[in-house]
């Protein structure tokens, strides 16, 4: 048998198989992001039943994806649904008033904003700490990771169906600029550059409200510029893919 003849059933499964996912590519999408964004909320309902093994399992797969740091996380089942540090300027509690108290934050210095040793020893404790009774536990990602997230998994959805997915178009570049990237990308570099090491200006801390609404803007912003694009592409590998398989008498 010729190499040719050999791989011929191979390259047949092949062909289907693409052709099936370029069909089907924004149900597959929407079933992974769907599932990343429910495993956020689900870790903390796991830590609040009890299941703490299989929630520090999760906990771990998505701290390459995040900071994961207490006082920027939205928390479920505890006093507040958020604990944001004090020079945020919130009405909630802060959450030195909590970390003060807790055992995990013993000998730390939890008010450590311009000291660099001191400053990460707190990240890294604040990164640590999942949560208690009181204060509950955190999502598995920081609250600005878990709207980015969300909101891109809805824009989907709303994309997905018929009447807009016929109609809409990709986001306008300028919009894009304008709405998704510079709200966060201006929040996230004020606070990063207040910090150690750098201390441009005195310590800024976001609010955890504008903290969830630029990460749904930017979330949702991105469903809207990449969702359409994806959609052209995957439609013209699809055509591609169908007329090949038909020429070869393989229906589809």
């Amino acid at each position: 048998m010729q190499p040719t003849q050999r791989n011929r059933p191979f390259a047949r499964a092949l062909n289907i198989g693409l052709y099936r996912m370029a069909r089907n590519w924004l149900q597959i999408a929407l079933s992974i992001v769907g599932l990343y964004v429910a495993f956020m909320y689900i870790t903390p309902i796991m830590m609040r039943a009890g299941w703490t093994g299989p929630a520090s399992v999760l906990y771990s797969l998505y701290s390459p994806f995040c900071h994961q740091l207490a006082f920027r996380s939205a928390f479920l089942f505890g006093d507040q649904p958020f604990y944001p540090r004090a020079v945020s300027g919130t009405e909630m509690t802060p959450f030195e008033v909590y970390a003060d108290a807790l055992p995990e934050f013993e000998t730390i210095d939890v008010y450590a904003s311009e000291n660099p040793q001191g400053f990460a020893n707190m990240l890294f404790a604040a990164r640590a700490f999942i949560g208690n009774e009181q204060m509950g536990y955190k999502t598995a990602v920081c609250a600005r990771d878990v709207a980015i997230y969300t909101a891109l998994f809805i824009g989907g959805v709303i994309y997905s169906l018929p009447v807009v997915r016929r109609r809409i178009r990709p986001v306008p570049i300028w919009l894009y600029l304008l709405l998704g990237i510079a709200p966060i990308g201006m929040d996230g570099m004020s606070q990063l550059l207040s910090y150690p090491p750098f201390m441009l200006w005195p310590v800024r801390e976001t609010s955890p409200e504008f903290r969830v609404l630029t990460g749904a803007l930017f979330g949702f912003m991105n469903a809207w510029l990449a969702f359409p694009y994806l959609d052209a592409s995957f439609r013209e590998t699809r055509d591609v893919l169908y007329d090949k398989l038909m020429r070869a008498g393989i229906r589809v």
